[in-house]
């Protein structure tokens, strides 16, 4: 997550939070009330509103719909126009759950709170995609010490990385590990895609 934050109380004019994105180049501020609870986010979203009605007759059928948007239309304040509860985690939320969020819920950040709902950082589409920076060099190391080593201790099974993608070769005696050691391969953070090139030791018949 990002530790520096840009946030605004809920007293905070709408002018000056969109002076605030434009000036940090950041969709959404967390929206902060005591001593740094987080109550809510302001994003573009919350703000467009306003220009979206600006000609629009209030009262057509359609607009009445989005009684929510026309709220936020004549909003002036953060308090007035932020999404609230805001959609949070906590520091200890991993990548893909915090990515799975983004998802389902639509949203490009997402502040990181204590327990005490204390805003931590904020975590961003950007600081996500940040683990597919890693070098091959560095998710080969990470995935013979916690995966090969672990399951396939003889020796026999080899790591190479090209872009991301790993690929598991060698010899084993256990069939039955070939799907553990995909899965747990794929949690290694950065890893792009996982091949496997596993087989079983050729067994001479008896004379």
């Amino acid at each position: 997550m990002t530790h520096t934050v840009v946030a605004v109380g809920r007293e905070a004019p709408f002018k000056e939070i969109v002076a605030l994105m434009e000036q940090w180049k950041v969709s959404a501020l967390p929206v902060l009330e005591g001593e740094g609870r987080v109550i809510g986010v302001v994003s573009e979203a919350d703000l467009l509103p306003k220009e979206e009605f600006r000609d629009s007759d209030p009262t057509r059928f359609d607009q009445l719909r989005r009684l929510s948007d026309l709220a936020k239309a004549g909003g002036v304040a953060a308090g007035e126009v932020m999404s609230s509860p805001a959609v949070t985690v906590h520091p200890d939320t991993t990548l893909p759950q915090a990515a799975r969020i983004m998802a389902l819920r639509h949203v490009k950040r997402l502040p990181v709170v204590d327990a005490h709902g204390l805003l931590q950082g904020v975590v961003s589409r950007s600081d996500l995609l940040k683990v597919f920076l890693r070098t091959d060099e560095e998710l080969a190391d990470e995935v013979r010490r916690t995966v090969v080593a672990f399951l396939f201790p003889e020796g026999t099974v080899t790591v190479a990385v090209e872009g991301g993608v790993v690929t598991i070769g060698g010899v084993i005696h256990d069939r039955g590990l070939v799907p553990v050691a995909a899965r747990l391969a794929r949690t290694v953070e950065g890893v792009v895609d996982v091949r496997m090139d596993l087989a079983e030791p050729v067994r001479t018949p008896p004379r």
